[in-house]
Protein backbone atom coordinates (compact mmCIF):
# COMPACT_ATOMS: atom_id res chain seq x y z
CA UNK A 1 0.00 0.00 0.00
CA UNK A 2 1.54 3.54 -0.80
CA UNK A 3 2.09 6.32 1.58
CA UNK A 4 2.55 9.82 1.55
CA UNK A 5 5.44 11.45 3.49
CA UNK A 6 4.23 13.98 6.42
CA UNK A 7 6.57 16.63 6.43
CA UNK A 8 6.48 17.04 2.74
CA UNK A 9 2.47 17.41 2.78
CA UNK A 10 3.27 19.89 5.15
CA UNK A 11 5.97 21.57 3.39
CA UNK A 12 3.81 21.89 0.33
CA UNK A 13 0.79 23.41 2.26
CA UNK A 14 3.45 26.16 3.44
CA UNK A 15 4.47 27.07 0.07
CA UNK A 16 0.60 27.47 -1.09
CA UNK A 17 0.25 29.64 1.93
CA UNK A 18 3.12 31.41 1.81
CA UNK A 19 2.69 32.13 -2.25
CA UNK A 20 -1.31 33.13 -1.90
CA UNK A 21 -0.05 35.72 0.46
CA UNK A 22 2.66 37.07 -1.42
CA UNK A 23 -0.14 36.89 -4.26
CA UNK A 24 -2.65 39.04 -1.67
CA UNK A 25 -0.09 41.47 -0.89
CA UNK A 26 0.86 42.45 -4.63
CA UNK A 27 -3.15 43.08 -4.69
CA UNK A 28 -3.41 40.40 -7.10
CA UNK A 29 -5.89 38.50 -4.63
CA UNK A 30 -9.69 40.10 -4.59
CA UNK A 31 -10.73 39.81 -0.85
CA UNK A 32 -13.82 37.73 -1.59
CA UNK A 33 -11.20 35.22 -2.60
CA UNK A 34 -8.68 35.17 0.34
CA UNK A 35 -12.10 34.83 2.79
CA UNK A 36 -12.90 31.78 1.11
CA UNK A 37 -9.01 30.34 0.42
CA UNK A 38 -7.98 31.09 4.41
CA UNK A 39 -11.56 28.77 4.92
CA UNK A 40 -10.30 26.45 2.69
CA UNK A 41 -6.91 25.89 4.28
CA UNK A 42 -8.56 25.71 7.84
CA UNK A 43 -10.74 22.99 6.58
CA UNK A 44 -7.68 21.42 4.48
CA UNK A 45 -5.53 22.04 7.76
CA UNK A 46 -9.00 20.18 10.04
CA UNK A 47 -8.57 17.43 7.67
CA UNK A 48 -4.52 17.10 7.21
CA UNK A 49 -4.61 16.98 11.37
CA UNK A 50 -7.28 13.96 11.78
CA UNK A 51 -5.96 12.52 8.41
CA UNK A 52 -2.69 11.87 9.73
CA UNK A 53 -3.42 10.72 13.40
CA UNK A 54 -5.48 7.82 11.83
CA UNK A 55 -2.93 6.70 9.17
CA UNK A 56 -0.43 6.21 12.20
CA UNK A 57 -0.50 3.18 13.93
CA UNK A 58 -0.59 3.03 17.69
CA UNK A 59 1.26 1.05 19.80
CA UNK A 60 2.35 0.91 23.23
CA UNK A 61 5.12 3.68 22.60
CA UNK A 62 2.47 6.49 21.41
CA UNK A 63 -1.05 4.87 22.58
CA UNK A 64 -2.52 3.92 26.10
CA UNK A 65 -2.27 0.38 24.94
CA UNK A 66 -0.17 -1.34 28.22
CA UNK A 67 2.94 -2.57 27.55
CA UNK A 68 4.75 -5.55 28.74
CA UNK A 69 7.28 -3.64 30.88
CA UNK A 70 7.44 0.18 32.22
CA UNK A 71 10.09 2.33 32.57
CA UNK A 72 11.44 2.79 36.27
CA UNK A 73 9.78 5.83 38.13
CA UNK A 74 11.44 7.21 41.10
CA UNK A 75 9.42 10.71 40.83
CA UNK A 76 7.87 9.44 44.22
CA UNK A 77 9.18 8.77 47.80
CA UNK A 78 9.89 5.11 47.66
CA UNK A 79 6.51 2.70 46.93
CA UNK A 80 6.89 -0.65 47.95
CA UNK A 81 6.50 -2.52 44.60
CA UNK A 82 6.70 -0.20 42.42
CA UNK A 83 10.95 0.80 42.27
CA UNK A 84 11.58 -2.25 40.39
CA UNK A 85 10.43 -4.28 37.03
CA UNK A 86 10.87 -7.67 39.10
CA UNK A 87 11.09 -8.51 42.58
CA UNK A 88 14.15 -9.68 44.25
CA UNK A 89 13.59 -13.37 44.68
CA UNK A 90 17.00 -14.19 47.05
CA UNK A 91 16.12 -11.73 49.43
CA UNK A 92 15.87 -13.86 53.00
CA UNK A 93 12.71 -14.21 54.76
CA UNK A 94 10.63 -16.62 56.52
CA UNK A 95 10.48 -19.95 54.94
CA UNK A 96 8.13 -23.04 55.56
CA UNK A 97 10.33 -25.66 54.47
CA UNK A 98 12.92 -27.30 56.42
CA UNK A 99 16.54 -27.39 55.40
CA UNK A 100 18.12 -31.00 56.24
CA UNK A 101 22.28 -29.43 56.30
CA UNK A 102 25.21 -31.88 56.27
CA UNK A 103 29.07 -30.92 56.49
CA UNK A 104 31.28 -33.87 55.12
CA UNK A 105 35.45 -33.14 55.60
CA UNK A 106 37.47 -34.99 53.19
CA UNK A 107 40.69 -36.26 55.29
CA UNK A 108 44.32 -35.71 53.66
CA UNK A 109 46.49 -38.72 55.03
CA UNK A 110 49.77 -38.52 52.74
CA UNK A 111 51.38 -36.57 50.43
CA UNK A 112 50.36 -36.60 47.04
CA UNK A 113 54.66 -35.76 45.98
CA UNK A 114 56.20 -37.67 48.57
CA UNK A 115 54.12 -40.15 50.67
CA UNK A 116 54.72 -38.45 53.46
CA UNK A 117 52.18 -39.31 56.40
CA UNK A 118 49.78 -35.99 57.61
CA UNK A 119 47.26 -37.10 59.57
CA UNK A 120 48.95 -35.73 62.61
CA UNK A 121 49.21 -32.12 60.73
CA UNK A 122 47.01 -29.45 61.60
CA UNK A 123 44.72 -28.25 58.38
CA UNK A 124 45.45 -25.14 57.15
CA UNK A 125 42.12 -24.76 55.76
CA UNK A 126 39.15 -26.03 53.42
CA UNK A 127 37.61 -25.72 50.41
CA UNK A 128 34.02 -26.25 50.07
CA UNK A 129 31.85 -27.48 47.11
CA UNK A 130 28.42 -27.17 47.91
CA UNK A 131 25.15 -29.59 46.12
CA UNK A 132 21.38 -28.25 46.60
CA UNK A 133 18.80 -30.94 45.86
CA UNK A 134 15.45 -31.53 46.67
CA UNK A 135 13.87 -34.88 48.17
CA UNK A 136 10.10 -35.21 47.56
CA UNK A 137 8.87 -36.40 50.75
CA UNK A 138 4.90 -37.60 51.47
CA UNK A 139 4.64 -37.29 55.12
CA UNK A 140 1.66 -39.30 56.26
CA UNK A 141 0.25 -38.79 60.43
CA UNK A 142 -2.13 -41.58 61.61
CA UNK A 143 -3.91 -40.87 64.77
CA UNK A 144 -5.49 -43.66 66.59
CA UNK A 145 -8.24 -43.09 69.13
CA UNK A 146 -8.36 -45.85 71.42
CA UNK A 147 -12.19 -46.56 72.22
CA UNK A 148 -12.96 -49.03 75.35
CA UNK A 149 -16.25 -49.99 76.81
CA UNK A 150 -16.93 -49.54 80.65
CA UNK A 151 -17.13 -51.82 82.57
CA UNK A 152 -19.42 -50.85 85.38
CA UNK A 153 -22.03 -48.63 82.84
CA UNK A 154 -21.09 -50.60 80.00
CA UNK A 155 -20.54 -46.70 77.96
CA UNK A 156 -18.23 -46.59 75.26
CA UNK A 157 -16.11 -43.42 75.28
CA UNK A 158 -13.18 -42.91 72.46
CA UNK A 159 -10.38 -40.84 72.28
CA UNK A 160 -10.50 -37.11 71.44
CA UNK A 161 -9.10 -36.85 67.96
CA UNK A 162 -7.06 -32.89 67.41
CA UNK A 163 -8.72 -30.36 66.55
CA UNK A 164 -7.49 -30.08 63.05
CA UNK A 165 -7.85 -33.51 62.24
CA UNK A 166 -12.54 -33.41 62.05
CA UNK A 167 -12.82 -36.03 59.24
CA UNK A 168 -11.35 -39.28 58.27
CA UNK A 169 -9.10 -38.00 56.19
CA UNK A 170 -7.91 -34.23 55.67
CA UNK A 171 -5.04 -32.61 54.08
CA UNK A 172 -1.90 -30.52 55.65
CA UNK A 173 -1.37 -27.04 55.21
CA UNK A 174 1.44 -27.59 53.08
CA UNK A 175 -0.55 -29.33 50.58
CA UNK A 176 -3.43 -26.66 51.05
CA UNK A 177 -0.28 -23.74 50.20
CA UNK A 178 1.07 -25.58 47.68
CA UNK A 179 -2.05 -26.20 45.71
CA UNK A 180 -3.36 -22.31 46.28
CA UNK A 181 0.50 -21.11 45.26
CA UNK A 182 -0.09 -23.09 41.92
CA UNK A 183 -3.74 -21.96 41.03
CA UNK A 184 -3.35 -18.36 42.07
CA UNK A 185 0.26 -17.32 41.72
CA UNK A 186 1.49 -19.61 39.21
CA UNK A 187 -1.55 -19.34 37.29
CA UNK A 188 -1.88 -22.97 36.68
CA UNK A 189 -5.51 -24.62 35.15
CA UNK A 190 -7.24 -27.08 38.00
CA UNK A 191 -6.59 -30.02 35.37
CA UNK A 192 -2.61 -29.49 35.48
CA UNK A 193 -2.28 -28.74 39.07
CA UNK A 194 -4.11 -32.34 39.88
CA UNK A 195 -1.66 -34.17 37.88
CA UNK A 196 1.38 -32.41 39.62
CA UNK A 197 -0.04 -32.80 43.01
CA UNK A 198 -0.77 -36.87 41.84
CA UNK A 199 2.93 -36.85 40.49
CA UNK A 200 4.03 -35.33 44.22
CA UNK A 201 1.80 -37.49 46.71
CA UNK A 202 0.52 -40.41 44.65
CA UNK A 203 -3.07 -39.54 45.26
CA UNK A 204 -5.51 -37.62 43.20
CA UNK A 205 -7.02 -34.31 44.61
CA UNK A 206 -10.32 -33.40 43.54
CA UNK A 207 -10.81 -30.75 41.54
CA UNK A 208 -13.89 -29.68 44.13
CA UNK A 209 -11.53 -30.21 46.57
CA UNK A 210 -8.63 -27.67 45.59
CA UNK A 211 -11.62 -25.15 45.16
CA UNK A 212 -12.55 -25.24 49.02
CA UNK A 213 -8.63 -24.74 49.73
CA UNK A 214 -9.12 -21.24 47.25
CA UNK A 215 -12.64 -20.58 49.53
CA UNK A 216 -11.24 -21.01 52.82
CA UNK A 217 -8.46 -18.86 52.28
CA UNK A 218 -10.83 -16.38 50.70
CA UNK A 219 -12.99 -16.60 53.87
CA UNK A 220 -9.76 -15.87 56.26
CA UNK A 221 -9.04 -13.16 54.38
CA UNK A 222 -11.48 -11.22 55.20
CA UNK A 223 -10.44 -9.56 58.11
CA UNK A 224 -7.19 -8.90 56.79
CA UNK A 225 -8.79 -7.10 53.45
CA UNK A 226 -10.47 -4.68 55.69
CA UNK A 227 -7.28 -3.87 58.05
CA UNK A 228 -5.64 -2.94 54.72
CA UNK A 229 -8.64 -0.93 53.19
CA UNK A 230 -7.94 1.42 56.59
CA UNK A 231 -4.57 1.49 56.82
CA UNK A 232 -4.83 2.24 52.42
CA UNK A 233 -7.27 5.27 53.09
CA UNK A 234 -4.68 6.46 55.52
CA UNK A 235 -2.36 6.89 53.25
CA UNK A 236 -1.04 10.09 51.29
CA UNK A 237 -1.97 8.62 47.84
CA UNK A 238 -3.40 5.96 45.82
CA UNK A 239 -2.72 4.54 42.55
CA UNK A 240 -6.16 3.28 41.27
CA UNK A 241 -6.67 1.35 37.50
CA UNK A 242 -8.95 -0.81 36.09
CA UNK A 243 -8.88 -3.73 33.97
CA UNK A 244 -11.69 -6.11 32.24
CA UNK A 245 -11.97 -9.58 33.59
CA UNK A 246 -14.30 -12.64 31.92
CA UNK A 247 -16.64 -13.98 34.63
CA UNK A 248 -19.14 -16.55 32.83
CA UNK A 249 -18.79 -15.53 29.80
CA UNK A 250 -19.70 -11.45 30.77
CA UNK A 251 -17.04 -8.54 31.09
CA UNK A 252 -16.63 -7.70 34.73
CA UNK A 253 -14.19 -4.98 35.66
CA UNK A 254 -10.86 -5.52 38.33
CA UNK A 255 -10.29 -2.21 40.15
CA UNK A 256 -7.03 -1.80 42.56
CA UNK A 257 -5.84 0.84 44.80
CA UNK A 258 -2.17 0.53 45.82
CA UNK A 259 0.16 2.53 47.66
CA UNK A 260 3.06 1.76 49.93
CA UNK A 261 2.78 -2.49 50.56
CA UNK A 262 -0.80 -2.37 50.34
CA UNK A 263 -2.15 -3.77 47.17
CA UNK A 264 -6.63 -4.18 46.76
CA UNK A 265 -8.05 -5.26 44.23
CA UNK A 266 -12.06 -5.92 43.63
CA UNK A 267 -14.35 -6.92 41.25
CA UNK A 268 -17.18 -5.40 40.05
CA UNK A 269 -19.64 -6.18 36.93
CA UNK A 270 -19.27 -2.20 36.29
CA UNK A 271 -16.38 -0.06 35.40
CA UNK A 272 -17.39 3.48 35.97
CA UNK A 273 -18.56 5.62 38.73
CA UNK A 274 -21.57 2.65 40.42
CA UNK A 275 -18.52 -0.07 41.10
CA UNK A 276 -16.49 2.99 42.57
CA UNK A 277 -19.28 3.79 44.81
CA UNK A 278 -20.20 0.29 45.43
CA UNK A 279 -16.22 -0.30 46.44
CA UNK A 280 -16.23 2.51 48.39
CA UNK A 281 -12.93 3.33 48.80
CA UNK A 282 -11.76 6.70 46.92
CA UNK A 283 -15.65 8.14 48.07
CA UNK A 284 -13.91 7.42 52.03
CA UNK A 285 -10.39 8.78 50.85
CA UNK A 286 -9.29 12.62 50.83
CA UNK A 287 -5.73 12.20 49.84
CA UNK A 288 -4.55 12.11 46.07
CA UNK A 289 -5.59 9.58 43.75
CA UNK A 290 -3.03 8.83 40.98
CA UNK A 291 -4.92 7.53 37.58
CA UNK A 292 -5.14 7.92 33.93
CA UNK A 293 -7.94 10.72 33.81
CA UNK A 294 -10.84 8.02 33.44
CA UNK A 295 -14.01 10.64 33.64
CA UNK A 296 -15.50 8.43 36.65
CA UNK A 297 -12.04 9.05 39.07
CA UNK A 298 -12.47 13.09 38.55
CA UNK A 299 -16.08 13.09 39.01
CA UNK A 300 -14.89 13.16 43.04
CA UNK A 301 -14.18 16.40 44.55
CA UNK A 302 -13.20 14.88 48.47
CA UNK A 303 -9.69 14.00 46.65
CA UNK A 304 -7.17 15.25 44.69
CA UNK A 305 -6.61 14.16 40.60
CA UNK A 306 -3.06 13.45 39.73
CA UNK A 307 -2.63 12.40 36.00
CA UNK A 308 -0.14 9.47 35.04
CA UNK A 309 2.55 11.21 32.87
CA UNK A 310 3.42 8.02 31.07
CA UNK A 311 -0.17 8.13 29.56
CA UNK A 312 0.66 11.87 28.65
CA UNK A 313 3.28 11.20 26.92
CA UNK A 314 2.78 8.35 24.91
CA UNK A 315 -0.70 10.59 23.33
CA UNK A 316 2.13 13.26 22.60
CA UNK A 317 4.44 10.54 21.41
CA UNK A 318 1.42 9.84 18.85
CA UNK A 319 0.46 13.76 17.76
CA UNK A 320 4.20 14.38 17.45
CA UNK A 321 4.37 10.97 14.69
CA UNK A 322 1.51 12.01 13.34
CA UNK A 323 1.20 15.64 12.97
CA UNK A 324 4.71 16.76 14.33
CA UNK A 325 3.29 19.61 15.92
CA UNK A 326 5.89 21.45 18.15
CA UNK A 327 3.94 22.20 20.96
CA UNK A 328 3.42 18.13 21.56
CA UNK A 329 7.15 17.84 20.97
CA UNK A 330 7.94 20.63 23.64
CA UNK A 331 5.90 19.49 26.37
CA UNK A 332 7.18 15.79 26.13
CA UNK A 333 10.49 17.56 26.21
CA UNK A 334 9.14 19.41 29.71
CA UNK A 335 7.35 16.59 31.12
CA UNK A 336 10.29 14.47 30.81
CA UNK A 337 12.58 16.64 31.86
CA UNK A 338 10.72 17.53 35.11
CA UNK A 339 10.12 13.77 36.11
CA UNK A 340 14.36 13.10 35.75
CA UNK A 341 14.79 16.46 37.82
CA UNK A 342 12.22 15.34 40.63
CA UNK A 343 13.86 11.87 40.97
CA UNK A 344 17.63 13.23 41.36
CA UNK A 345 16.36 15.20 43.92
CA UNK A 346 16.25 13.79 47.14
CA UNK A 347 12.98 16.18 48.48
CA UNK A 348 11.28 14.41 45.55
CA UNK A 349 9.80 17.38 44.60
CA UNK A 350 10.63 20.81 43.44
CA UNK A 351 11.44 24.21 45.34
CA UNK A 352 8.24 26.72 44.56
CA UNK A 353 10.51 28.91 42.70
CA UNK A 354 11.72 26.42 40.20
CA UNK A 355 8.01 25.27 40.40
CA UNK A 356 6.44 28.39 39.15
CA UNK A 357 8.93 28.52 35.93
CA UNK A 358 7.73 24.91 35.28
CA UNK A 359 4.43 26.60 35.28
CA UNK A 360 4.96 29.42 33.04
CA UNK A 361 7.25 27.60 30.70
CA UNK A 362 4.19 24.67 30.83
CA UNK A 363 1.63 27.72 30.23
CA UNK A 364 3.63 29.03 27.40
CA UNK A 365 3.66 25.80 25.35
CA UNK A 366 -0.17 25.92 25.29
CA UNK A 367 -0.12 29.60 24.79
CA UNK A 368 1.78 28.13 21.47
CA UNK A 369 0.24 25.47 20.96
CA UNK A 370 -3.08 26.78 20.46
CA UNK A 371 -2.01 28.43 17.28
CA UNK A 372 -0.56 25.89 15.92
CA UNK A 373 -3.43 23.84 16.16
CA UNK A 374 -6.30 24.26 13.06
CA UNK A 375 -8.90 26.28 13.84
CA UNK A 376 -12.42 24.04 14.61
CA UNK A 377 -15.30 25.48 12.46
CA UNK A 378 -18.59 26.44 14.62
CA UNK A 379 -21.50 23.93 15.57
CA UNK A 380 -24.25 24.28 12.96
CA UNK A 381 -27.38 25.99 14.72
CA UNK A 382 -29.74 23.26 15.61
CA UNK A 383 -27.17 20.73 15.82
CA UNK A 384 -27.28 18.88 19.39
CA UNK A 385 -23.73 17.43 21.14
CA UNK A 386 -20.12 18.43 20.77
CA UNK A 387 -18.10 18.67 18.38
CA UNK A 388 -15.79 15.90 17.20
CA UNK A 389 -11.93 17.23 17.23
CA UNK A 390 -9.02 15.52 16.49
CA UNK A 391 -6.67 13.70 19.62
CA UNK A 392 -4.30 16.43 19.41
CA UNK A 393 -7.05 18.97 20.47
CA UNK A 394 -8.80 16.79 23.09
CA UNK A 395 -4.77 16.48 24.49
CA UNK A 396 -4.34 19.85 24.14
CA UNK A 397 -7.61 20.97 26.38
CA UNK A 398 -6.90 18.17 28.89
CA UNK A 399 -3.40 19.86 29.02
CA UNK A 400 -4.77 23.03 29.31
CA UNK A 401 -8.17 22.34 31.69
CA UNK A 402 -5.58 19.69 34.00
CA UNK A 403 -3.04 21.77 34.59
CA UNK A 404 -2.65 21.40 38.34
CA UNK A 405 -3.20 17.34 38.03
CA UNK A 406 -0.27 16.59 35.30
CA UNK A 407 2.03 18.85 37.44
CA UNK A 408 1.32 17.62 40.55
CA UNK A 409 4.09 15.14 40.68
CA UNK A 410 6.20 17.95 40.69
CA UNK A 411 5.16 19.92 44.19
CA UNK A 412 4.13 17.23 46.27
CA UNK A 413 6.78 13.98 46.93
CA UNK A 414 4.04 11.09 47.86
CA UNK A 415 2.81 11.41 44.22
CA UNK A 416 4.45 9.73 41.47
CA UNK A 417 4.85 10.99 37.48
CA UNK A 418 3.24 7.84 36.26
CA UNK A 419 0.48 5.34 37.18
CA UNK A 420 2.78 2.20 36.75
CA UNK A 421 2.48 0.54 40.11
CA UNK A 422 -1.50 0.59 39.90
CA UNK A 423 -0.88 -1.31 35.87
CA UNK A 424 1.84 -3.61 37.42
CA UNK A 425 -0.25 -5.08 40.57
CA UNK A 426 -3.61 -5.77 37.50
CA UNK A 427 -0.69 -7.03 35.01
CA UNK A 428 -1.04 -10.56 36.38
CA UNK A 429 -4.69 -10.76 36.38
CA UNK A 430 -4.66 -10.16 32.21
CA UNK A 431 -1.58 -13.44 32.33
CA UNK A 432 -3.59 -15.49 34.09
CA UNK A 433 -7.10 -14.60 32.07
CA UNK A 434 -4.65 -15.89 29.05
CA UNK A 435 -3.36 -19.11 30.65
CA UNK A 436 -6.17 -20.46 32.24
CA UNK A 437 -9.39 -18.98 31.16
CA UNK A 438 -12.05 -17.00 32.10
CA UNK A 439 -13.57 -17.61 35.72
CA UNK A 440 -17.19 -19.77 35.55
CA UNK A 441 -18.00 -17.68 38.87
CA UNK A 442 -18.17 -14.85 40.23
CA UNK A 443 -17.51 -15.93 43.78
CA UNK A 444 -14.02 -17.45 42.61
CA UNK A 445 -13.50 -14.57 40.82
CA UNK A 446 -13.59 -12.33 44.06
CA UNK A 447 -11.56 -15.38 45.35
CA UNK A 448 -9.06 -14.74 43.31
CA UNK A 449 -8.92 -10.47 43.51
CA UNK A 450 -8.53 -10.87 47.23
CA UNK A 451 -6.12 -13.83 47.52
CA UNK A 452 -3.72 -11.91 44.97
CA UNK A 453 -4.07 -8.54 46.27
CA UNK A 454 -2.63 -10.50 49.91
CA UNK A 455 0.00 -12.71 48.12
CA UNK A 456 1.31 -9.15 46.38
CA UNK A 457 1.11 -6.91 49.53
CA UNK A 458 2.96 -9.72 51.30
CA UNK A 459 5.25 -9.95 48.73
CA UNK A 460 6.24 -6.50 49.07
CA UNK A 461 7.09 -6.85 52.64
CA UNK A 462 9.33 -9.58 51.66
CA UNK A 463 6.93 -12.97 51.87
CA UNK A 464 7.32 -16.03 49.35
CA UNK A 465 3.73 -17.06 48.67
CA UNK A 466 4.01 -20.42 50.10
CA UNK A 467 4.80 -19.18 53.72
CA UNK A 468 2.11 -16.48 53.31
CA UNK A 469 -0.55 -18.68 52.11
CA UNK A 470 0.83 -21.29 55.38
CA UNK A 471 0.45 -18.29 57.75
CA UNK A 472 -3.08 -17.03 56.68
CA UNK A 473 -4.33 -20.34 56.86
CA UNK A 474 -2.63 -21.52 60.39
CA UNK A 475 -3.82 -18.07 62.00
CA UNK A 476 -7.43 -19.10 60.83
CA UNK A 477 -6.93 -22.48 62.22
CA UNK A 478 -5.97 -20.69 65.66
CA UNK A 479 -9.09 -18.14 65.60
CA UNK A 480 -11.52 -20.74 64.78
CA UNK A 481 -10.15 -23.66 66.92
CA UNK A 482 -10.41 -25.79 64.61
Amino acid sequence: MSSIHKKSVRDELERIKVEFKNLSSDNKISPEALLLFNSMMTLIELILSIFMEKATKKNNKNSSKPSSQTQKDESAKAQTGSNSKGKNESKPDNHNFKVKKSVTVIPVDFCDQCGENLSDIICDHHERRTKIDIVFQKVVTHIDSEIKECPTCDTTTKGAFPDDMPGPLQYGLGIKAYVINLLISQMVTLNRAQKLMKAMIGAVIAEATMLKFILRLHLALEDWEKSAINKLLGSASINVDETSLRVDKKNHWIHVYSSGDITIKCLHQKRGKEAIDDINIIPLYGGKIIHDCWASYLSYDNCDSALCGSHLTRELTHVIESNGYSWASNMKKLLLETCKTVSKSKRKKLTKRAYANLQKRYRNIITRGKKELPIIPPKPTGKRGKMAKSDAHNLWERLKERESSVLMFARDAHVSFTNNRAERDLRMAKVKQKISGCFRTELYAKAYCRISSYLQTMANKGYNPLTAIHMALASDIVEKGE
